[in-house]
């Protein structure tokens, strides 16, 4: 099962777009439920040669083989480098801090670049499609550029903006483009699609993901499940929980992780800690953390809703405080002692 047949709802709505592309579309949904793929299968479907079935790029032609290479010239992706290179960004101590760290933003540079590929002819006579992803990664400048070639079209160009977090768009940007919502998959698809992956723990990496599959195929890996295991070490001690001692834990393994914001991902599942002890104090069941329900039914009692309602609102000032740079040892011990004072 790919892409396209995981979210072949999505896939037909674009589809129906490519008789009259327009100038900009959004794809919009959670982290992790795989808009960038299908957002890339459509862009190679645009600027395939021989199309199969008449919507599917057939992967053999010569610019599907360009596509796989990678260095097709009618595609641009801008993404933050950080993204691309996969780089720790947050900000250490000593001489790890005064390393250039790249960029978690779209930069106006890479806009700028953009120039001579959108005022030049296409290589072979078909569309031009820019990928911006995330697009909620644009800075203030970044976004007005991109607003400006959005309100004057050029003919044959197709941007496509991929967004988690789309409210955070300017409301001019999201105006000016066609919204394509990419849904959580159906459980019983997404699971199947899981298995076929190799993922034996389908279920549980699902709830963890919030049903989203991609998201759920990473914490079947190691990598993922590293930073995640560590906070949940932490965050389960309740009241035995040593603040400091938790931070320099946590501080240690988010400096080690290579792939991009993982002081922000730390966050995010932190967040997901957080409802789940929410629900739990409500005797209600946990949405994310099946495995640590008794445990967290345990914790529940040492505390009281309205200080994990208390605490989940400070904890959305944090993932916005984590995007920008900060020294990640004294933003978690900031974390894990308000955290300490829930018991």
């Amino acid at each position: 099962m790919n892409i396209i047949e995981l979210h072949d709802s999505a896939w037909r709505q674009l589809a129906a777009r490519r008789a009259q592309l327009p100038h900009a579309l959004l794809l919009s949904g959670q982290r992790g439920v795989g808009k960038f793929d299908l957002a890339r299968r459509f862009a190679e479907s645009l600027l395939c040669e021989d199309l199969g079935d008449g919507s599917r790029a057939c992967g053999a032609c010569p610019a599907c083989g360009w596509l796989a290479q990678g260095n097709h010239p009618d595609l641009r992706v801008l993404q933050p480098n950080a993204l691309v290179e996969g780089e720790v960004t947050e900000a250490g101590d000593g001489e790890e801090a005064g390393k250039k760290k790249a960029s978690l933003q779209i930069t106006i540079d890479q806009v700028r670049a953009l120039d001579e590929f959108l005022h030049v002819g296409t290589h072979r006579q078909r569309a031009r499609v820019v990928l911006l992803n995330p697009a909620e990664a644009m800075n203030r400048a970044t976004a007005n550029a991109i607003l400006k070639s959005l309100e004057e079209p050029i003919a044959g160009t197709l941007f496509i903006l991929i967004s988690s977090e789309p409210s955070r768009l300017l409301p001019t940007i999201r105006s000016r483009c066609q919204s394509i919502p990419v849904q959580v998959p159906a459980r019983a698809t997404a699971s199947e699609w899981l298995r076929q992956a190799g993922v034996s723990d389908g279920e549980q990496s699902l709830a963890l993901a919030g049903g989203s599959p991609l998201l759920a195929l990473e914490l079947g890996g190691k990598n993922e499940r590293i930073l995640l295991d560590a906070l949940i070490a932490q965050v389960s001690r309740g009241r035995d929980l040593e603040p400091l001692a938790a931070a320099a834990i946590l501080d240690k393994t988010v400096k080690a992780e290579k792939r991009p914001a993982p002081l922000k991902r730390t966050v995010d599942w932190a967040q997901k800690w957080l409802f789940d002890l929410t629900l739990a104090s409500a005797g209600l069941p946990p949405r994310y953390f099946l495995a640590q329900a008794s445990l967290l039914q345990r914790l529940a009692k040492a505390t009281d809703a309205r200080k994990l309602l208390a605490f989940n609102r400070k904890a959305i000032q944090y993932k916005a405080q984590c995007e920008q740079p900060v020294n990640s040892r004294l933003f978690l011990e900031e974390f894990f002692l308000n955290y300490a004072k829930l018991f």
